[in-house]
């Protein structure tokens, strides 16, 4: 639990408020990167938003955070739970309503195996599209439920599909969360078109920075046979995974 518990004290830090506008955007973390790999828009966004308790990084330059969103089960996250076991590592699981409802063992299986589990949102939907009760409702339900079902209370929460503005970033900070994008990623979610294995590992490799937070989806067969060696080539560069 040690790179966990890093990202914990990571996320703790605390500013003052800015002030709210209501333009919504999609997040990305780009494809510029500073001196140190790190993506300048996830810079930027951290720099901007971490008053709210939203990161697109941690502050621990020596960990690399693994994030998977479960938004449903496609026969690979109990491989990767298997790899994950296996090289030491743990994960952070941002988990749907339907996910944690559908997949009892598995998530059972997570929390066992001293993973944390994030909130992805009862119904998956856009927080800058709904009302402050709507807001409350998609995460406190979810939130709930784990606590009632599994005897787990969430702390983290991603924005499904990376959408936000500063009324829901704001809103979700109120409930008690921290929210957590992303400073590395691929496109890896679409099951009909999977990255090519060594092509996929080596530009998620070629990503590594000191406090890197990674978004994979358990969805995805190149993930799913890449991630021991991906663990490996992160290590190998010198970063707790």
């Amino acid at each position: 639990m040690k790179q966990l518990t890093a990202l914990c004290c990571a996320l703790a830090l605390l500013c003052g408020m800015p002030s709210l506008h209501a333009s919504a955007a999609g997040y990305g973390q780009g494809k510029a990167c500073d001196a140190q790999n790190r993506p300048l828009d996830a810079v930027s966004f951290q720099e901007q938003y971490a008053p709210l308790d939203a990161y697109a990084l941690s502050d621990d330059s020596t960990q690399i955070l693994l994030t998977f969103d479960q938004g449903y089960e496609n026969g690979y996250t109990a491989g990767i739970l298997d790899t994950l076991k296996e090289k030491h590592a743990h994960a952070l699981f941002f988990l749907t309503g339907d996910y944690a409802k559908r997949e009892p063992e598995l998530v059972e299986r997570m929390i066992a195996e001293g993973h944390m589990l994030g909130n992805h949102g009862m119904t998956h939907a856009a927080l800058p599209s709904l009302t402050d009760d709507e807001i409350t409702e998609e995460v406190m339900s979810l939130h709930q439920y784990m606590l009632d079902r599994y005897g787990y209370e969430m702390q983290y929460f991603r924005p499904p599909c990376g959408e936000y503005d500063e009324r829901s970033l704001a809103k979700v900070q109120e409930l008690g969360y921290r929210t957590v994008f992303w400073s590395a990623a691929h496109v890896d979610w679409k099951t009909d078109d999977q990255p090519e294995p060594q092509a996929a590992l080596n530009k998620l490799s070629g990503m590594a920075h000191g406090g890197a937070i990674y978004l994979l989806h358990s969805v995805s067969s190149t993930n799913a046979a890449i991630l021991g060696d991906l663990i490996d080539d992160l290590r190998a560069q010198g970063y707790q995974v």
